[in-house]
């Protein structure tokens, strides 16, 4: 059950992503432009703070009260909801969970004011699921200074103009058995020897920024560290376990938003005589994906339980992320069935619904990674 602030929460969020987000994102989506004045406002509301602890400039809430969030805005467009969630859960999270009360004191105030965005250096464009395996950039100590070589590939919120820092994980050496030690550098935006590539043209997320990023020589202090070294791929995992409850959550508010969109439609749209909500075709394909929303947003509830109760939950947030990726692109494919000819045009909320349903199944560990770790998790040989 959600309490009392969960739910006021809930409906401010869902006014918000209304009467703000849905009258122009259309067309920041068909520009592929960042939409700063709406980051700006999600500022404003405390949106990016809503985890981060009131002594950090936060709101003091929890990471239940980000996953409603995100699927308040989802409902209405995936763009918004996934530079909140890369910012918050991807960039602030780690800071908090294992930086220093001196780089949390430096950072954390500014992200929970949505005034600078962190971002999430962990993928590489040879590396995929293999992050360990796949890993090239280096950092290595010298003089006092991290020198960081490398590249980082599909990276969120990495290029914007209050883009301020970019956790980076890279191999600061090498363990006894021959496998990389991993460790997590913080790099600031601007500093030389990093440099951040033009935007990708994407299928979807159009109005989210995501690239590439490069570091040659790139140099840092030490005590950039985030945490203890050696301890980098750990650390992200732990906040990819995280992000996939936030992940799921995003792709509930997709899923939703489709059932949203057809209701509306099927009670507007005539054929032979009828509103097409009449037809029995239409009312099952619709009760299917109200049916996957309402699963899959069971399975994000559970598992944001466990992980506020202090409990294990990688297999739930896994089956969590899993469930509601499918539910998300599912949904997206019937509500673009539903709305016809018009379903395949940009000016209808599910045209774009369609279009970024997709890497729903991709990002944070694909749905083949979220079904091995499930198998992993009920004991079956790795």
């Amino acid at each position: 059950m959600l309490n009392d602030e969960h739910i006021e929460l809930r409906k401010s969020v869902e006014e918000f992503a209304r009467e703000v987000v849905a009258p122009v994102i259309g067309d920041y989506y068909e520009r592929c432009e960042f939409p700063y004045d709406i980051v700006r406002k999600m500022g404003a509301m405390g949106l990016f703070g809503l985890p981060i602890p009131e002594e950090y400039g936060g709101m003091g809430g929890d990471y239940f009260a980000l996953c409603l969030a995100l699927e308040e805005l989802a409902r209405v467009d995936s763009s918004v909801a996934i530079t909140l969630e890369a910012a918050v859960s991807l960039g602030a999270m780690p800071i908090l969970r294992f930086g220093t009360d001196a780089q949390r004191q430096r950072w954390l105030p500014k992200m929970a004011a949505g005034e600078i965005l962190g971002a999430f250096g962990l993928t590489e464009p040879g590396g995929g699921s293999d992050v360990p395996g796949g890993m090239r950039t280096t950092a290595v100590l010298d003089g006092g200074e991290w020198v960081i070589n490398g590249s980082k590939a599909f990276i969120t919120n990495s290029g914007t103009d209050i883009t301020g820092v970019v956790a980076v994980a890279a191999i600061t050496g090498r363990r006894e058995d021959g496998r990389p030690e991993i460790s997590t550098i913080l790099v600031p935006s601007g500093t030389p020897g990093f440099t951040v590539s033009k935007k990708y043209s994407k299928v979807g997320w159009s109005a989210s920024d995501t690239r590439e990023l490069a570091f040659t020589d790139c140099r840092v202090p030490e005590e950039n560290l985030l945490g203890e070294r050696g301890r980098g791929y750990a650390q992200f995992l732990r906040t990819l376990d995280e992000g996939r409850v936030a992940i799921a959550a995003l792709s509930v508010g997709l899923a939703q938003g489709c059932v949203d969109e057809s209701l509306r439609y099927v009670r507007e749209r005539r054929a032979f005589g009828h509103e097409i909500g009449h037809y029995q075709a239409i009312q099952f394909k619709i009760a299917d994906m109200e049916a996957r929303v309402h699963t899959a947003r069971l399975a994000y509830y559970h598992a944001a339980e466990r992980m506020l109760a202090g409990l294990p939950f990688k297999k739930e947030a896994a089956i969590a992320k899993l469930v509601s990726s499918n539910a998300a692109m599912d949904n997206a494919r019937d509500a673009t069935q539903i709305f016809g000819g018009y379903g395949f045009m940009n000016e209808f909320p599910v045209g774009r619904f369609y279009r970024d349903a997709k890497i729903l199944e991709i990002g944070e560990g694909t749905s083949e990674v979220q079904r091995m770790l499930i198998a992993r998790e009920l004991g079956l040989p790795a």
